[in-house]
C-alpha cells in the first residue's frame, strides 16, 4: 500500500477541489448552497466587527477548511521518509478524519443562517430560501435518483441467470475457481462460487504478488491500472486495458474485448477454470480461452460469456 505520491501543487488543487465540492464517500452536497451562505455570513462578520461574538462561527470555518487541508496533504509525497520510517502511517488512513466534515458544514450552515437572520426582514427571507433551496439540492442528490439508471438489486446479482452457469459447468463448486471481467466479482461471490478476484481491504501479500502474473501483462499496456493495483491492490480483479476502471458492462453494451493478454496458465496455477465475461473476447484462443455458452436473463442486467481455460494440460 502507498498513498504518498503527490506532488505539492496537485495537493493544494486537491485542497481546494475538496473544500468546494467534498469528497464522494463523505457527500456533503454543500458547494451549490452551504458554502455561499456561509461565505456570506463571514462577510457580514467581517463588516460588522463582530469577531468575538461569532468566534465558534470562525473556528469551525477554519476546522472545516483544515479537514480538506488535511485530507488532501495526507497524499504528499513529501511524507514519503516518514511512511517508510513509521509503518502505522501506511497502516492507518489518517486522511479519514474528513468524515467530520458533515458535522462542522451543517453546524456551520445553521451558525450562518444565524448570523444573516440577525440583517434585518429582507436577509431573513434569505435565510428561508437557502433553506428550501439545499433541501431541494439534497432532493435531488438522494440515491434513488442519483443511482436510478443503475441495476436493481435483482438485476445486479442475476441469481438465476448464474445458476443456470452453476448447473451448466456440472461440478461442486469448491473443486475449481472463476474470476470475472467488466462485472464485480461479489456477483459470483454471491451466487456461491469460489473466485480468484475479490474487493478485499486485507488479504496476503503473496496472494496479490501471484494474481499480479495473470495480469502483468495487461497492466504493462495502463499506468493507471497499474498504480491502482501495485499501490493498493484492495480491488484485486482482472483488470483489462481497454476497459480501464469500469466493472458495471451492461447487456445493453456493444464493446468487446480485443487485445486481452492474460496469463492463464498462471490462472489455472491458482485454481481457475473458468471466467465470467460481460464482454465477448475476440482473442480468446490467443489466451488459451473457449467460449463455452453465453448465457442471458430478462431479469439480469448482464450478458455473461463464460470461457473455460483450455491451454495444453489444462482441463
Amino acid at each position: 500500500y502507498f498513498h504518498a505520491r503527490l506532488p505539492l501543487w496537485r495537493v493544494i488543487r486537491l485542497t481546494f477541489k475538496n473544500y468546494v465540492l467534498g469528497h464522494t464517500h463523505v457527500m456533503t452536497v454543500h458547494g451549490f448552497v452551504i458554502l455561499p451562505v456561509t461565505l456570506i455570513a463571514l462577510y457580514f462578520v467581517w463588516k460588522r466587527k463582530r469577531w468575538r461574538q461569532e468566534m465558534p462561527f470562525l473556528v469551525l470555518h477554519v476546522l472545516n477548511f483544515a479537514l480538506s487541508t488535511w485530507y488532501a496533504f495526507w497524499f504528499y509525497k513529501g511524507w514519503l521518509p516518514l511512511t517508510e520510517r513509521f509503518d502505522l502511517l501506511d497502516k492507518f488512513n489518517f486522511a479519514r478524519y474528513h468524515f467530520l466534515r458533515p458535522m462542522v458544514i451543517y453546524v456551520l450552515f445553521a451558525m450562518a443562517l444565524k448570523i444573516i437572520w440577525q440583517e434585518g426582514r429582507r436577509w431573513r427571507a434569505v435565510s428561508a430560501a437557502a433553506i428550501a433551496l439545499q433541501l431541494l439540492v439534497l432532493v435531488l442528490h438522494n440515491e434513488e435518483i442519483v443511482y436510478r439508471n443503475k441495476p436493481s438489486f435483482r438485476e445486479f446479482y442475476a441469481e438465476k441467470q448464474f445458476a443456470a452457469i452453476r448447473e451448466y459447468i456440472g461440478r461442486p463448486v469448491h473443486t475449481y475457481r472463476v474470476a470475472s471481467i467488466g462485472i464485480h466479482a461479489a456477483i459470483a461471490q454471491y451466487n456461491g462460487f469460489y473466485t480468484l478476484d475479490t474487493y478485499n481491504n486485507f488479504y496476503p501479500l503473496e496472494y496479490k504478488h501471484r494474481f499480479r502474473c495473470i495480469i502483468a501483462k495487461e497492466l504493462e499496456k495502463n499506468k493507471k491500472l497499474r498504480e491502482y493495483f501495485d499501490e493498493w491492490g484492495g480491488r484485486c480483479y482482472l483488470f483489462v486495458d481497454e476497459l480501464g476502471k469500469h466493472y458495471m458492462f451492461k447487456k445493453t453494451s456493444k464493446r468487446t474485448i480485443r487485445h486481452l493478454e492474460l496469463n492463464t496458465k498462471a490462472f489455472y496455477a491458482m485454481g481457475g477454470r473458468y471466467i465470467f465475461s460481460a464482454l465477448p473476447i475476440e482473442n480468446a484462443s490467443d489466451n488459451a480461452l473457449h467460449l463455452e455458452r453465453v448465457f442471458r436473463s430478462d431479469e439480469s442486467a448482464w450478458t455473461i460469456y463464460l470461457y473455460k481455460v483450455a491451454w495444453k494440460g489444462g482441463t
